[in-house]
């Protein structure tokens, strides 16, 4: 395509552009994150899975923009997710810049022009255009993708280090409030009994439904639907289509095992007897190259044995879980819901959204703690997650978990994150215990603002 050109591309291209300029904003739950959402001279990548809110984020981003007084037609958004725009090219992109330039050429070297990029993964060689878009324009550059790889492979390489990346889970817990109307309360710790009993009910919920923000309001039946559509979807578009996946038999079978048996320890090596005791040929580095892929499209999550020894990481069993627990009630293998599994998966999910690196603890006794999270500013936490602590043989045994725990890893704080504290008895002094939706709220970050 050329300046002078009059494809159906570029006319398409510019009429999207032209659109971007004038449709209202569409309004939407305030998400939040941890730490800066943008840093000067870097294109921001907006990661997660599909339909997780990632496109929502781009808009209030320019949106509070617009709050700050810059005017819309710095703004410009594209959705590159259009079968309208196959065979688009980094080329194409260039032109477009172009275009802009020649629509708004007053601004072009005297005011930041944001550009809003939506599954940008789409053009090939996108790469290129957004490291020359960085170099010659005076611009900020928001990118999205529902891969991983968007980040970690392409961006770090491409990129040569001038990308920053922004996670976007399914709602937290307090971002389910808030798209609830339901009042977040100053001091979730201090509360009237109607009050922590209407915010231990509306945790409950959370857990059970999730957040992902369409399936909100649903009823059970249509939810579980619209979720393992959802699923589908992601095995397709960013499993199947993008690694040119042929043994989709055997990623299905790896799908329904991992969310069906959410927290569970999964070992390749004995998924591969499994698959080969029903007769599906698949190898062990084929196995391991669909996890990758898997955790790549956000769809799982994966938490390696705490060990300085890479190859105490590599053999051991890792922790599996769901990107969300709404998924849970979808896949689950048992009847009914299972509190423990919910709890510890959105424990995991809320972790990440904070920021911190994850493992979990086999001590030389054989006990287990569900997590050590070391935090962004070098603190390290043991936290034990268990719904019911009103057994006593349950809670001696979490509590032997983290007192050995320990003395493994000194220095650490321990928590017993649990959904009521009411039952958990005498706890030794050191550990702290947390009612989960205190916990979650505790943990919430400001708005967030642009750099």
């Amino acid at each position: 395509m050329t300046p002078g050109s009059t494809s159906p591309l570029r006319a398409w291209l510019v009429q999207k552009l032209a659109d971007s300029l004038t449709t209202p904003l569409p309004e939407a739950t305030r998400r939040r994150v941890h730490g800066a959402v943008a840093l000067p001279g870097k294109a921001t990548a907006v990661v997660g899975m599909r339909r997780s809110g990632k496109t929502t984020f781009l808009h209030q981003l320019r949106r509070e923009r617009l709050e700050r007084g810059i005017a819309r037609e710095r703004l410009p958004y594209l959705d590159f997710e259009d079968e309208r725009l196959e065979g688009i090219t980094a080329a194409d992109l260039t032109v477009l810049v172009d275009e802009y330039y020649r629509r708004f050429p007053a601004l072009r070297g005297r005011e930041t022009v944001t550009w809003c990029l939506d599954e940008i993964q789409e053009v090939p060689g996108w790469e290129r255009f957004v490291r020359r878009l960085l170099d010659s324009e005076k611009v900020e550059v928001f990118l999205s993708g529902s891969s991983a790889a968007l980040l970690s492979r392409e961006i770090a390489t491409s990129l040569r280090g001038r990308a920053w990346e922004v996670l976007i889970l399914p709602f937290s817990f307090e971002e389910y409030l808030r798209h609830h109307g339901i009042t977040i309360p100053n001091q979730p710790s201090f509360l009237p009994a109607p009050e922590r009993s209407a915010l231990e009910r509306a945790f409950l919920d959370y857990l059970t439904v999730g957040g992902f923000p369409e399936a909100q309001e649903l009823d059970p039946a249509t939810r579980h639907r619209l979720l393992n559509d959802y699923v589908d979807v992601a095995l397709l578009r960013d499993v199947v289509e993008r690694y040119d996946v042929t043994n989709v038999a055997s990623l299905r079978w790896l799908v329904r095992h991992l969310l069906g048996n959410p927290a569970g320890l999964f070992s390749v090596e004995k998924f591969h007897a499994a698959l080969r005791s029903q007769g599906l040929a698949v190898s062990r580095d084929t196995l391991h190259e669909l996890l990758g892929h898997l955790e790549d499209a956000f769809l799982v999550r994966t938490v390696s044995v705490a060990s300085a020894s890479e190859r105490r990481r590599m053999v051991n069993p890792r922790k599996a879980y769901p990107v969300d627990p709404g998924l849970i009630p979808v896949f689950g293998l048992t009847a009914g819901p299972n509190l423990g599994h919910s709890l510890e998966t959105a424990v995991r999910a809320e972790l990440e959204r904070r920021g911190a690196r994850l493992s979990y603890v086999r001590t030389r006794e054989g006990y287990e703690v569900d997590f050590l999270a070391r935090t962004p500013s070098g603190d390290a936490n043991l936290i034990q997650v268990c719904a019911d602590p009103g057994d006593p043989a349950t809670l001696d045994r979490e509590i032997r978990a983290l007192l050995a725990a320990a003395g493994e890893h000194p220095g650490a704080g321990l928590e017993l994150v649990t959904l009521s504290i009411g039952g958990a008895g005498d706890v030794p002094p050191r550990i702290v215990v947390r009612q989960a939706a205190e916990w979650f709220l505790a943990g919430s970050p400001s708005p967030a603002e642009p750099a």
